[in-house]
């Protein structure tokens, strides 16, 4: 069979369009006075990560010490120029003071502001002037007042979960062995429970019932073993805006619709019998009616910029800004508010429930810290009045708590990473002669995991020190070195919804219980190697046993 010169001079010429169409930006840092990266074929600097070659925590560290001396360095995404934002200086001018000109998160290909497509209506994706106002309805709904009247909702979770452990040691004792759990897989049962309480309204017990529908659906959405999830994924990480031409929701129809039921349904009867619970769907039906607003909280201040200065708050808590405290006269839609409930479930149930299991690895193999934070659960304990149990002030004054948590959230942060697009052309200056405009449309990275095991801002980083959060070595942690739940006005929305949940499992678990390494402990944890996917090779394993018969 002969083949025509045309016909090679066509392959040829489709083979030449590609390569010049793949490789057209490669030299776009050329003329910019930073370092680069160069681009390796077919996924630019990401291809460790996408061939499985790193963990997604060892990938952004890498990412973070390529060019130790730098401020600020050029990669590639694919064929997609991106800045690495590696200085806590230059994160903070761009993340706050600069603001209005990197005001949006990256494009995921959710963008398109007509669409009914609930990841495209929550307040992530949501860009320009409808994310202001989306971020300014919500910010009343996660103030310390608000967290004080959820409090009860989660302290509730947190007894059943003590005694369903009770119960299940109880069965175990008998054949001579010890509770063991894996930690994953039951703080995502916990964080279910307080979500579908705190969030839907709907008490849930996963416990007890490990196959309810809510758990079901969570584990169904989170399945990103799931080639289909797993392949769309990629696609919104890799090509946005391909999938958003194609119209792609990351949900399946069955998984939209039991959100968007659920939360309806559950509006609809509150509404004709009068019923108030204090959780996130009155929150959202008081949004609706233009009715949740702003108050004045003296314990609520914060810096803008990270840091506890009371108490009352934890060190990682981030402080709304004056964005989310403006007024508006935008009108949501039911879906809208859904959205909002429904992100809540998505960013809350991995988040949290893996910081959660962080934090027991980390307390069962070192007993001298846990043994302290015992003495102040045991402490608090005793300060409360005869039949009176902890309540929110409490919890937040534990100091011992506040540092193990933080310290937590340093060394194993689950975001790793923080982005930002640049809105409109802003003009770079690092102060020695070195400028450039970084262009309408350029994506910022900022893997703030490096900073959190950098030697220059933590000593010994690998080690699991709380005392590094202590009242006096508190202060001398550089600004903008400590990014757990992101930096100005787009930081997270719900970090004080989080700490409160991690604190209530610590609090009640360390009360009841001694957490020991077992025989199927991985010690150090070794974590899967995966582009789509935190998890850990074997699990995390660990032994409960009661302290006492009561």
């Amino acid at each position: 069979m002969e083949i025509s010169l045309l016909t090679l001079a066509l392959v040829a010429g489709v083979i030449v369009l590609a390569y010049r169409y793949y490789t057209k930006n490669n030299f776009y840092f050329a003329d910019k006075p930073i370092p680069s990266l160069k681009p390796e074929f077919p996924f630019g600097n990401q291809n460790a990560l996408m061939f499985k070659k790193v963990t997604i925590f060892e990938h952004f560290r890498n990412l973070y010490n390529a060019f130790p001396t730098a401020k600020i360095y050029g990669m590639f995404n694919v064929r997609q120029p991106v800045y690495v934002v590696r200085d806590p200086e230059l994160i903070k001018q761009i993340t706050v003071k600069d603001f209005d000109h990197f005001a949006d998160h990256a494009t995921t290909g959710l963008e398109d502001s007509s669409s009914d497509v609930l990841f495209a209506n929550s307040l992530v994706s949501l860009r320009g002037q409808k994310w202001r106002d989306m971020r300014a309805t919500l910010s009343p709904a996660f103030t310390g007042s608000k967290m004080r009247i959820m409090f009860e909702l989660i302290a509730e979770c947190g007894q059943s979960m003590v005694e369903h452990f009770r119960a299940e040691e109880a069965k175990v004792k008998s054949s001579g062995s010890g509770l063991q759990l894996e930690m994953k897989d039951v703080m995502s049962r916990f964080g279910n429970d307080v979500i579908g309480t705190a969030a839907f309204g709907i008490k849930v017990d996963s416990f007890r019932n490990p196959e309810n529908e809510f758990i079901t659906m969570a584990r169904s959405i989170m399945n990103l073993q799931s080639v289909v999830k797993m392949v769309k994924m990629m696609g919104f990480a890799l090509f946005p805006k391909l999938m958003a031409r194609l119209k792609i929701d990351f949900l399946t129809k069955a998984e939209d619709q039991f959100f968007r039921q659920t939360i309806k349904e559950t509006m609809r009867i509150r509404e004709e019998k009068g019923i108030f619970r204090p959780d996130m769907i009155e929150l959202l039906m008081q949004a609706k009616k233009g009715s949740l607003k702003h108050q004045q909280e003296g314990d609520d201040k914060k810096s803008a910029i990270g840091g506890a200065t009371a108490t009352e708050e934890g060190f990682a808590t981030v402080e709304e800004s004056q964005i989310g405290r403006r007024a508006h006269d935008r009108a949501w839609t039911d879906s809208e508010l859904i959205a909002q409930a429904f992100i809540f479930f998505f960013a809350g149930y991995e988040t949290v429930s893996w910081s959660m299991s962080f934090a027991l690895y980390e307390l069962a193999i070192a007993e001298d810290i846990q043994r302290k934070l015992r003495e102040e659960i045991d402490e608090t304990e005793a300060s409360l009045a005869d039949g009176e149990v902890i309540g929110y002030e409490k919890l937040q004054s534990m100091r011992y708590m506040d540092m193990v948590v933080s310290e937590t959230l340093r060394k194993w942060p689950f975001a790793t990473v923080l982005n930002r697009e640049c809105i409109q052309d802003y003009q770079y200056d690092d102060g020695s002669g070195n400028k450039f405009t970084i262009e309408k449309g350029s994506l910022l990275l900022m893997p703030f995991i490096g900073m959190h095991f950098d030697e220059k801002y933590y000593s010994e980083p690998e080690r699991f020190d709380p005392e590094r959060f202590n009242e006096q070595n508190r202060k001398n942690i550089q600004s903008g070195t400590y990014l757990p739940f992101g930096i100005g006005p787009r930081n997270c929305i719900g970090s004080r919804f989080a700490l409160m949940e991690v604190k209530v499992v610590l609090y009640y678990l360390l009360k009841h219980f001694r957490v020991t390494p077992c025989a199927k402990t991985q010690i150090p944890l070794k974590f899967k190697k995966s582009a789509s996917q935190l998890a850990t090779e074997q699990g995390i394993w660990l032994e409960f046993s009661s302290r006492t018969a009561t």
